[in-house]
């Protein structure tokens, strides 16, 4: 068996043993950049992933600990698909992406990492993205620094904040 050194995701591995919950902590700390939080709504807040599938990787996450889609008021149900829309169209001009993938995994069975606080994903993609690493090594390459996707991204959110 072959064996990937990561220690950087020990803090995800030791946070998923705790009792709180990301989506929940990171807005209050008011601590944007380090969070890496994109933009902050009027109830939704938008955040990129700290262990992406693609660079870009965001996600949009109600402030209200909700762990259903239909729990979200018509509000709240506006403003995540509003922003999908509009994060879609920033990743575009500012990453160049192919197409994208959304998605919510909604209970542990699903797959979601954090199954008690409802958050949608969004995933640029790009044609040739997959390459042999995945296959022959079960390893996905990032080609890109979580600060300098964040760099970027910020500054297209913070230009065009609704």
């Amino acid at each position: 068996m072959e064996s990937l050194w990561a220690p950087w995701r020990m803090v995800h591995v030791e946070s998923a043993w705790t009792s709180s919950c990301i989506f929940c902590e990171i807005p209050s700390t008011q601590q944007d950049e380090k969070n890496f939080v994109l933009y902050r709504g009027k109830s939704v807040f938008i955040l990129m992933n700290l262990y992406p599938y693609n660079p870009g990787h965001i996600m949009i996450a109600p402030y209200r600990h909700l762990d259903d889609l239909k729990k979200l008021s018509a509000e709240e149900q506006l403003d995540l698909i509003q922003e999908a829309a509009r994060s879609t169209s920033l990743l575009r001009q500012t990453m160049n992406p192919d197409g994208f993938n959304l998605g919510m995994n909604q209970g542990k069975a699903a797959g979601a990492g954090v199954e008690d606080h409802l958050h949608l994903h969004i995933v640029p993609r790009w044609n040739g993205d997959t390459n042999f690493m995945p296959i022959v090594a079960a390893t996905k390459v990032i080609p890109e620094a979580l600060t300098a996707t964040y760099l970027k991204l910020a500054s297209a959110f913070h230009e065009t904040q609704t």
